[in-house]
């Protein structure tokens, strides 16, 4: 797991306005909040926040006005829906040691066995709780040889030492449907084509 260090700066100015003027300046508004403390406000540099999120659960080492060092984790972030930038980050502050919950990507690796097969990732992340200094970036599956009717469970998915399921070991993370057979649709306009003729 990736610790990258941003230096931050408290923010006393709210709305709208305020908003706009940290944007313009680079920089995206956020808050920090956990642990039962008050909610701090926060101004962050921009690109080196896009640069950190890449990654997905990246902990965060807050330097705070270069008074404090805080740890903390991605909750949500908002981006624009048009142009992409970042408009807004809500962190949760941890402790190392701490156990958190959070989603980690299901990523695949093997071929499906040999037929017209589909995969669908009926979740594309899965729910666990892990150290906050130890969150894998993503957990890997292997679908080599699966078929049509194959499944698999989340209790099925090895997580990494640390890491446990939050979710039901029977929840159904991916599953191998049978492809629909574009061939017979095409096969039938045919004869009705030959029906016409």
């Amino acid at each position: 797991m990736s610790e990258v260090k941003i230096s931050a700066e408290t923010r006393t100015e709210f709305g709208k306005g305020a908003a706009r003027r940290i944007r313009r300046d680079s920089k995206v508004p956020g808050v920090l909040y956990g642990h039962g403390g008050e909610t701090v406000h926060l101004t962050l540099p921009g690109h080196e926040l896009l640069l950190a999120l890449r990654t997905s659960n990246v902990l965060i080492s807050l330097d705070i006005d270069g008074k404090t060092n805080e740890l903390a984790i991605p909750k949500s972030v908002q981006r624009d829906p048009i142009k992409g930038f970042l408009e807004h980050v809500d962190l949760l502050l941890v402790k190392r040691g701490e156990k958190v919950n959070v989603e980690v990507y299901v990523q695949t690796e093997g071929e499906l066995a040999p037929g017209a097969f589909l995969l669908e990732h009926v979740l594309n992340a899965l729910p666990v709780v892990a150290e906050a200094t130890h969150i894998p970036e993503s957990v890997t599956v292997s679908i080599a040889g699966l078929a049509a009717g194959d499944s698999i469970l989340a209790k099925d998915i090895t997580l990494p030492k640390g890491t446990t399921l939050d979710v039901d070991g029977e929840t159904v993370v991916l599953q191998v449907l049978a492809a629909q057979a574009e061939e017979s649709e095409g096969e039938e306009a045919e004869g009705e084509e030959a029906a016409e003729a």
